[in-house]
């Protein structure tokens, strides 16, 4: 890459950028300055007084992106309704709500372009809020159905990671192209987007130009993935919901994505088993990260003799990156779904119908969280950045893609 290339890529590279794209699944937060004295605390004198105060600011700085991207959710739904039944004259919309809010945000992105106020908020979506609509599923699944989704897919979830790492490595090798870069993007593609490219990079010590490299990568097949799989799922697997779901969790990149996919599933064939398949298996998915991500820094400290030091250590990940905190939540609300499940009353307290209305709403709920962080995923897609990718990382990261794809049909068509 010449001086004048990454002149030009450091403009995609600026960390904000980076952080707009990401999910962030499992993967700690980027070291923020601390900000000592907000405007016009020093007027106040109680430590309540200047929490409150903070907690003002807090709101202020991330009501914009989340206000923004609830609004498209709202918007894709009342404008897919609009268009399916009124315009096009249909008893049932035939257009789904997240792909229009997906579509929206990208519009605004890429058309008129957004001021940084709105970068926090929509942050804030893809890190706290689309987590909290995964965890929310849970409450739809007993713990014996969380387990034996996720022994089913464990199978599917390894295969797609060992030959994408394989196959990617030697394609990396045959077209000249950084055995390091063609790391990140397998891993990222195999096991967890872009929250993997990071790590993946960090462990191997990758610089800036790579992993935004891969980052670029997976979020372009990524996004590609979310608008095309399910519909390409549908007719692979001739309707089958667990199958698509097997599928749509193992072989879309980021848990953002796998969500968006399993709602417009839902949405366009009227399959919640679907949805709930795809976000357990990913879930599993992600689990991987604990493991694949040490290994891979031993490789290259051993193939690169990097040395060992205070600065640099071997990122062996602890259990908040790779047991990420929405999985627990995941986890311990199918433990409550199936604790309420006993008995005539759910915990004594609530009658049949009580309990069941009160398992739809959360499911109402997580819904439209859901598709408000895929409408920020939308609002933090800048395409006209993706220009810079070259031929190279575009043929790994589609290879990579179309390998994993395959790779899950066909263990989805032959375990299933």
């Amino acid at each position: 890459m010449n001086a004048q290339s990454n002149r030009e890529f450091n403009i995609f590279l600026d960390p904000a950028e980076i952080q707009s794209l990401n999910s962030m699944e499992g993967v700690p937060d980027y070291d923020t300055p601390i900000v000592e004295t907000l405007p016009g605390e020093r007027l106040l004198s109680t430590d309540w007084q200047k929490r409150i105060h903070r907690g003002f600011d807090w709101i202020g700085t991330m009501t914009p992106g989340v206000v923004l991207a609830m609004i498209l959710a709202i918007s894709g739904g009342y404008l897919a309704d609009w268009i399916g039944r009124t315009l096009l004259g249909f008893p049932r919309s035939p257009i789904s709500p997240v792909l229009l809010a997906v579509v929206l945000g990208l519009a605004i992105r890429n058309l008129a372009g957004l001021p940084k106020s709105f970068e926090q908020g929509l942050r804030l979506c893809l890190r706290v809020i689309l987590r909290i609509g995964v965890a929310l599923l849970g409450l739809k699944l007993s713990i014996s159905a969380v387990g034996l989704i996720g022994l089913q897919a464990l199978p599917v979830v390894i295969g797609c990671i060992v030959i994408a790492i394989l196959v990617v490595s030697w394609l990396s090798k045959i077209v000249n192209f950084p055995a390091r870069l063609g790391s990140l993007i397998a891993v990222g593609t195999s096991i967890c987007g872009v929250s993997a490219v990071i790590a993946a990079g960090t462990a191997t010590q990758a610089d800036e130009d790579e992993i935004s490299y891969g980052v670029a990568v997976i979020t372009l097949f990524g996004t590609i993935a979310l608008f095309g799989y399910p519909f390409l799922a549908h007719w692979l697997f001739a309707g089958n919901a667990e199958q698509v779901g097997y599928f749509l969790g193992t072989a879309i990149h980021d848990t953002s994505q796998v969500a968006g996919a399993g709602l417009m599933y839902q949405l366009y064939y009227d399959s919640s088993v679907t949805l709930e398949v795809a976000a357990t298996t990913k879930l599993v998915r992600n689990i991987f990260m604990g493991l694949v991500i040490p290994i891979l820094a031993v490789a290259y400290q051993r193939k690169y003799a990097v040395v060992k030091s205070a600065k640099v250590p071997i990122p062996w990940l602890n259990w908040t990156q790779s047991i990420p905190f929405f999985l627990i939540g995941f986890v311990a609300l199918a433990i409550v779904r199936s604790i309420g499940d006993i008995g005539s009353k759910a915990f004594g307290i609530l009658e049949s119908d009580q309990w069941n209305s009160l398992i739809s709403f959360s499911s109402s709920v997580s819904i439209f969280l859901l598709t408000t962080a895929i409408a920020a995923v939308g609002l933090g897609t800048n395409i006209k950045k993706l220009r810079v990718l070259g031929g190279k990382p575009l043929f790994i990261g589609f290879s990579a893609a179309f390998l994993v794809g395959g790779v899950s049909y066909l263990l989805v068509t032959i375990l299933y």
